[in-house]
Order: C-alpha cells, then sequence, then structure tokens
C-alpha cells in the first residue's frame, strides 16, 4: 500500500541559522548575512520585510536593528554534511539537490525504524541535538507534495500527508506554491479567477495550455492533482549546470552586465571541464524588480564548455533582451549550461559554426585549460581574467561556490 515515504529535508533559514549557532549572542536577534547585498536573513529579520537580494541599505531602513555579518562559507559546507550524514543513517537513498535540502526515500527502512514519520521526528530531534540546526520536513508520496509540505511546516516542523488526503491538503494552497509559478504566471491565473491549486484542478487543460503554453499548462495542470513519478535518485545526473548572482536593485548597464555574465561563465564552465563535460544550449535569466523574471536560450551546432564562449553567447542573449523588453532595473543575473554530453577533449578542434573551432575560440580553449591547472595547482583564486577580477563583486566568492548547484 502506498505511503508518504518520501522526505523533503529542508534547513530553517540555514545561512543566518548557522551565523546564530556559531555566535550564541546573535539568537534571537535579526541578522542578516552579506555585505552590499543580503544573501540571507534569519526569521527575526524576516518579520520586518527582509530577504535575500536586497540590497542592505534597504534593509536596514526597514530593519533598523539588523545585525549584517559577513558569512562563515566552510562552517555552511561543514555543518550541512553533518545533517545529511545523519540523514543516511536512516536510508542511503538521498537526493541532494542544494546545500541546505535533500529528498529521501525512506521506503526501504520502514522495518527498521517505523512509519516514516516516526522516522521525520527522528531525524529532526538529532540534527537538533548533534548539530544545533533546526530542521522543517515534509513526507508525502511524491517528491513534488514533499517539498510543498516542507514549505508549510516551516519553521522548525514537521508535515506529513498521508495518500488519502493529498488532494484535501493540497488543493486549498495557494497556487504559488506550485513549481512554476512565478510573479508573471500568477498574475495570469489571478486574472482568471485562480488563486488556489483547487481552482487551477478545475481548469480543462486545453484551457491551461492556452493560458501558459503547452508545456507549463500541462505542468501545472499535473501538479495540481499531485502527478509526479520522479523517483528519489541518489545518483542523481544533471540536466545542466548553472549559477546566478544577486544584484542591488539597479540599471542594467553594459559594464554591470558583462562584468557579472563573465564571472558566471567562468565558474560555469571551469566545472563543466573538471567533470569532463560539455553542453549545447546556454540559457541566461534576468529578474525585474515588480515584474518577475524573464529568460534566452540559444542552441548552438555542437557542445561547448568554454568560458569565454559561453560569455559571449550569453552576453549577447542578454543585451537583446534588455533590448527587446526595455528593462530598467535588475535584481539577478544568471546562466546555464544543458544539453550536456560527455567528454569536451576534442571539442573546438573543427570548425563547427557558431563561432566554435575558429581560431580565437580555440586559442581560449587552451587558455582555460592553462587557467583550469594553475587553479588546481595553486589554488581557486590563484588565476582570473581581469573583467572578472575587478568588477563589481557584489556577492562574495565563496558564498557564490556554495549556492551554486546543478539543476
Amino acid at each position: 500500500m502506498a505511503q508518504a515515504d518520501i522526505l523533503h529535508v529542508d534547513l530553517d533559514a540555514f545561512y543566518a541559522s548557522v551565523e546564530q549557532l556559531l555566535d550564541p549572542s546573535l539568537r534571537g536577534k535579526p541578522i542578516a548575512v552579506g555585505g552590499g547585498v543580503v544573501l540571507a536573513s534569519s526569521y527575526e529579520a524576516k518579520r520586518y520585510g527582509v530577504q535575500s537580494g536586497m540590497p542592505a541599505r534597504q534593509a536596514r531602513l526597514l530593519c533598523p536593528r539588523l545585525i549584517v555579518v559577513p558569512g562563515n562559507f566552510s562552517e555552511y559546507q561543514r555543518l550541512s554534511d553533518e545533517v545529511f550524514a545523519i540523514s543516511e543513517d536512516y536510508t542511503p537513498v538521498v537526493e541532494r539537490i542544494s546545500i541546505d535540502e535533500a529528498w529521501l526515500d525512506v521506503s526501504g527502512s520502514v522495518h527498521l525504524f517505523g512509519p516514516p514519520a516516526t522516522m521525520a521526528a527522528m531525524l529532526r530531534t538529532r540534527v537538533l541535538d548533534e548539530v544545533g540546526l533546526a530542521l522543517s520536513i515534509g513526507a508525502a508520496r511524491t517528491k513534488f507534495l514533499a517539498k510543498v509540505a516542507s514549505q508549510v511546516a516551516k519553521p522548525d516542523g514537521l508535515v506529513v500527508v498521508e495518500p488519502e488526503h493529498e488532494l484535501e491538503f493540497l488543493h486549498p494552497l495557494p497556487v504559488d506554491l506550485l513549481w512554476g509559478v512565478g510573479p508573471v504566471t500568477k498574475a495570469k491565473l489571478t486574472e482568471r479567477g485562480i488563486s488556489t491549486v483547487g481552482q487551477l484542478a478545475e481548469v480543462q487543460p486545453q484551457a491551461l495550455r492556452r493560458l501558459l503554453g503547452d508545456v507549463a499548462g500541462d505542468h501545472l495542470g499535473d501538479l495540481a492533482w499531485n502527478r509526479d513519478p520522479r523517483p528519489v535518485n541518489r545518483h542523481r545526473r544533471a540536466g545542466s549546470v548553472g549559477a546566478q548572482s544577486a544584484l542591488p536593485r539597479q540599471a542594467p548597464s553594459k559594464e554591470l552586465v558583462s562584468q557579472t555574465l563573465r564571472r558566471l561563465a567562468d565558474r560555469i564552465g571551469t566545472r563543466l571541464r573538471n567533470k569532463d563535460k560539455a553542453g549545447r544550449t546556454v540559457a541566461v535569466r534576468l529578474r525585474i524588480p515588480e515584474q518577475g523574471s524573464i529568460s534566452r536560450r540559444r542552441t548552438l551546432g555542437s557542445a561547448i564548455a568554454s568560458s569565454d564562449t559561453i560569455f559571449r553567447v550569453a552576453e549577447e542573449l542578454a543585451h537583446n533582451a534588455i533590448k527587446e523588453e526595455d528593462v530598467a532595473e535588475i535584481t539577478l543575473l544568471g546562466i546555464s549550461v544543458s544539453g550536456l554530453r560527455d567528454g569536451v577533449a576534442l571539442q573546438l578542434q573543427l570548425p563547427l559554426g557558431d563561432g566554435v573551432g575558429s581560431p580565437t575560440s580555440v586559442a581560449a580553449w587552451e587558455l582555460d585549460k592553462a587557467i583550469d591547472a594553475a587553479r588546481k595547482r595553486f589554488g581557486r583564486h590563484a588565476v582570473d581574467s581581469g573583467a572578472a577580477a575587478f568588477g563589481r563583486r557584489s556577492v562574495p566568492d565563496d558564498f557564490r561556490e556554495l549556492a551554486e548547484k546543478e539543476i
């Protein structure tokens, strides 16, 4: 019989909670991690409206007692590893999806530890006692609903959705809890009187496709009925490699966009080459205040892993999007490379189009490999491009490396 044997484990306000753990004098106080930009905030700060990506100056206006700390980046990784090492005491099937969250399939462990709800409660107690951090857990039959349940459980809670009560739990919830419902989609649904998951579930599939497009319409229609067949995959294979940078609210000048994208492309290219991967599709995402996000993508004739090539494609996409949409301000830039394949040793050796394989591109590839070798020997910051090294760094590099994840 089906049961709620998928757990979504989420560390509450992780970065800020770690700071409060390391410095007990910060407990119960509104704090933000970051510098010029808020990277994360405690629940005490969130009550004043302090959010990640917000300029620190604005955050202090909202919360005059706000304490801003720079961050202990090595501690974030260490404590995260400790938490998920504990989770593996209950099941080997752990799919980590970021530094502070993971799915667990506990179906094979019920004969050892009892029902999933019992295991979830045990895990929460152990993490609090042994690591000192609060954990919110959602338990359900599907990965999607388990994640929704963990969001409902926050902060520091446990919500179990038994199979016979799935729709009873899901349908009254706000529609923007569904994956894929951002500000733009939410506005379209609100215009048609759709504010809950249950109201969305009653819309005919053809009408949803007309409103949101075929892919998004079918996707949200499935989620509204909790149709999510994905298993928890311990050895999850990434479909793409991405990185993004939160920025203070500002005009998207050519200098800002290019410097930020070059940094992101450098990180993505390095990760691709270290994994002996290459990808054909480059996408960029821009977050616009009060309007949500816009994205553009381009599929190349061959797979790439050159930082410079990724940058040049992303830069063109971003500048075109800014011009086409008449973007006045942005708060985030991101790049992802998808359509991944193994083996990049022979790439750029033939003239494959899109500038890939040109003498300039081959030279950039050789430079990338030399930089990779220097960094492996002398450390990540031993070599950097001039634009990336001297550009504005709104978010510390150590935090970027923790926050960037395969998606």
